[in-house]
């Protein structure tokens, strides 16, 4: 690590209240609309319980929490096997084209290849290009499908 690069890490909970701005600013960014109000203290819950599903790595210049990473384990189908799921990589904007992103993308593709995992699998919106340059100069490769969400507020009938 040079002098000037940030520390990559796994999160900690004395983490928390700066990560939560982060992803808030992440939130924003993508046009995501609110966040929930608890949400450190349910970030806690997911990050340090017995046996996480999530896992987040934070980049950390000096004092100061400037982006992080998320992803966990899922399961394919077709390939009958596990593979990472990249949920976020944010860096402050100031802190973009520093090479801090590259830094944590490597960082999760070691935590996940040493997870068992056979590839790494993520998606961003289509109009950011900065993004999509980025993924792509690192060696990733597009896959064009829609993304679905379904809120499961709604009752829905049970299987027979």
């Amino acid at each position: 690590m040079t002098a000037d690069a940030p520390e990559i890490r796994r999160v900690r909970r004395e983490d928390l209240p700066a990560l939560v701005e982060l992803i808030r600013d992440h939130a924003r960014y993508e046009r995501a609309g609110e966040l929930r109000a608890d949400l450190g203290e349910a970030l806690g819950r997911s990050l340090f319980a017995g046996s996480p599903r999530l896992k987040m790595l934070v980049a950390a210049r000096r004092d100061e929490r400037v982006g992080y990473a998320s992803w966990s384990l899922e399961a394919s189908t077709w390939q009958a096997a596990e593979y990472a799921h990249l949920d976020c990589l944010y860096l402050r904007k100031d802190e973009r084209g520093r090479g801090t992103g590259r830094l944590l993308l490597r960082a999760v593709e070691a935590e996940a290849r040493a997870a068992g995992a056979g590839e790494l699998q993520w998606q961003t919106p289509a109009w950011n290009q900065d993004a999509i340059r980025f993924y792509r100069r690192h060696g990733a490769q597009e896959e064009a499908k829609a993304r679905f969400t379904l809120p499961l507020a709604h009752e829905v009938p049970s299987l027979p």
